[in-house]
């Protein structure tokens, strides 16, 4: 009798569950195909883990009654549950040990780059749970108010500066506390460059010497000149989105996180997003979404999957032998990155973190990074930098900086020779614009990636300045007491030929892959999301993450990145935006100089 009424009251819960009478449960898929469909479904599914992932699962879960599915194709960010154990991503000045492995990486590489004595570029992105955000520099950079502007010209309706700064204030908890451009409470601790090191101040007064300004915000009132920079650090560990967004909410009931888990295919139903099917511990698998799926594995994780399902160009599918559901030019074009180069200088005195980076003394630091999270391993040693324009004309800075009191050759994946000092330097707006296709209709393949690096003239030209300026800035009195040789590009290099091929041989990635599927309007034909994020010719199916950008912005990607998934979030939910009107920002008293 306990049997039969546990078996009749199990099938009339399940008819009432899924509100259908016995007529229709006939005539339907068989019961155990929809309770399991019924067990594997969520309002979302969110796929990547990363810089955007970890916001949206965190934000969409705020609401108790909304239930979340975030798929990551990397491993946890921590093992046993401890950070310690992880310590080559949360150490911060460990951070080369990924860019230079595997295991928590893609490890993608580009096609060889005929402007640049055809090298094939390494591009290492994310592959864990923080995406690049476990894995890169801990650089805090939100770009020019004029980036966003130019991103509302550009179709993205709505995410002007005065509707995008509110969203990187809530996101922020910064320790100089809030203000009109700083965030006082939101869940991504930032600090500020603050080291006492001889060669960073040297370097921010060198730049003054030569007639740059000093700006003490340049996520603030001014982004142009020379100062301390925001870092991702908090309490001497890295503050991924995973540590910021994911670990807080992993206990909610109504979100469930899965990893090492490859998503494969977005399921459709005609033109409608209905799921995804994923790959874990080599067996295939389904899971539904009822409301939406939501792609967030970035610029080239997003196009490749969006590919993969049928959207895309309707040709190039074709030739794979993927069956076309909307045929959508734009997806994997636009591709945009910022290449830099290091101009390094030898050092005069032992005052370089080369001494760090023997063996004795990585275990002496790294023992106290894990004893108490202080120390020389409590920073990324990239805490001073700027932004400059490249000449006269040009309306906001166009060049980044980033100052270290070390070498760096190869990615950080060949041990640094002696003391020296050295300037990561780039244009931020290039013009050289690239794509990437699929390889192969094998989820596991890499996609075929053409950056289509130094394309232009103008490139060429940016990238010169960079060289001269960086020189400019490294002769200055306040390095007179360290300088030793230019070890790179090196005194034989001096006229523009030289130079140039200087950049040819030696430029690289910084990691900025971005605009693969571009944000505009519907009757952008080159478009891939509208400015809701939703994807254009389909329905229930968005792409949050860098891929989105309509081009890329004057810094680094990461700040970026979470205040697009913030903004996200609230269209998701469908809140009216925030908006914050006439924030002052500054402007070159005249562009008749370059500075």
């Amino acid at each position: 009798m306990h049997k039969v009424t546990g078996t009749l009251f199990k099938a009339h819960t399940l008819k009432n569950i899924l509100g259908i009478n016995g007529q229709q449960f006939k005539n339907s898929r068989t019961s155990s195909q929809l309770s399991s469909e019924k067990a594997n479904s969520y309002n979302y599914v969110i796929v990547g883990a990363g810089s955007a992932g970890c916001v949206l699962a965190n934000r969409l879960t705020e609401d108790p009654h909304s239930t979340v599915l975030l798929l990551e194709a990397g491993p946890k960010d921590t093992l046993l549950g401890s950070k310690r154990l992880m310590w080559k991503i949360h150490m911060p000045a460990a951070l080369t040990y990924n860019l230079c492995d595997e295991k928590y990486n893609w490890y993608y590489h580009t096609t060889s780059q005929k402007h640049m004595d055809n090298r094939i570029m390494y591009w290492p992105r994310g592959r864990v749970w923080g995406g690049s955000s476990s894995l890169n520099a801990m650089v805090y950079i939100r770009g020019h108010a004029e980036d966003y502007n130019r991103w509302s010209r550009e179709g993205a309706i709505g995410w002007d500066y005065e509707h995008c700064l509110p969203y990187f204030r809530k996101a922020q908890t910064h320790e100089l506390g809030p203000d009109q451009y700083r965030g006082g409470n939101g869940p991504l601790y930032v600090s500020r460059g603050k080291t006492n090191h001889p060669l960073h101040l040297a370097f921010l007064e060198a730049t003054q010497q030569a007639g740059y300004p000093f700006t003490d915000d340049m996520n603030g009132y001014q982004q142009e000149g020379f100062g301390w920079m925001d870092m991702t650090v908090h309490q001497g560990q890295r503050w991924s989105t995973a540590s910021a967004y994911l670990h807080p909410a992993i206990s909610r009931p109504n979100l469930s996180v899965a990893e090492k888990t490859l998503v494969t295919k977005i399921l459709f139903q005609g033109t409608k997003s209905i799921g995804v099917e994923y790959v874990k511990n080599g067996q295939r698998k389904k899971a539904f979404a009822s409301k939406e799926v939501i792609l967030s594995g970035g610029a080239i994780n997003s196009p490749q999957l969006l590919m993969l399902s049928g959207i895309g160009n309707a040709d190039d599918l074709k030739k794979l032998g993927i069956p076309v559901v909307c045929h959508l030019p734009g997806v994997g074009q636009n591709l945009q990155d910022h290449l830099e180069v290091y101009v390094q200088q030898k050092c005069t005195k032992p005052i370089t973190l080369y001494n760090a980076q023997k063996p004795v003394n990585m275990v002496r630091i790294g023992l106290e990074w894990l004893w108490k999270f202080t120390g020389e391993g409590a920073t990324a040693h990239l805490e001073s930098g700027g932004f400059i324009r490249s000449e006269p004309g040009v309306p906001h800075p166009d060049i980044q900086f980033h100052f270290l009191p070390s070498q760096v050759i190869d990615h950080g994946r060949v041990a640094s020779t002696m003391e020296a000092y050295q300037v990561h330097v780039g244009p931020m707006r290039s013009t050289s614009v690239g794509w990437l296709k699929l390889k192969s209709t094998d989820p596991k393949d890499h996609p075929i990636i053409e950056p289509n690096y130094m394309s232009t003239e103008r490139d060429i030209l940016e990238f010169r300045q960079c060289v001269k300026l960086t020189r400019e800035i490294f002769a200055q009195k306040a390095f007179e007491k360290f300088r030793g040789p230019e070890i790179q590009p090196g005194n034989h290099v001096q006229s523009d030929k030289e130079i140039d091929a200087f950049i040819r041989q030696k430029a690289d990635s910084a990691y900025h892959p971005s605009c693969t599927c571009k944000m505009g309007q519907p009757s952008d034909s080159t478009a891939v999301v509208d400015p809701q994020t939703k994807v254009i010719g389909v329905e229930n199916l968005r792409v949050v993450d860098a891929s989105i950008m309509p081009s890329v912005v004057s810094g680094n990607l990461n700040a970026p990145t979470i205040m697009m998934a913030e903004k996200a979030a609230d269209i998701i939910k469908g809140l009216p935006s925030l908006q914050e009107k006439n924030i002052p920002v500054y402007k070159p008293k005249t562009l008749e100089t370059q500075r």
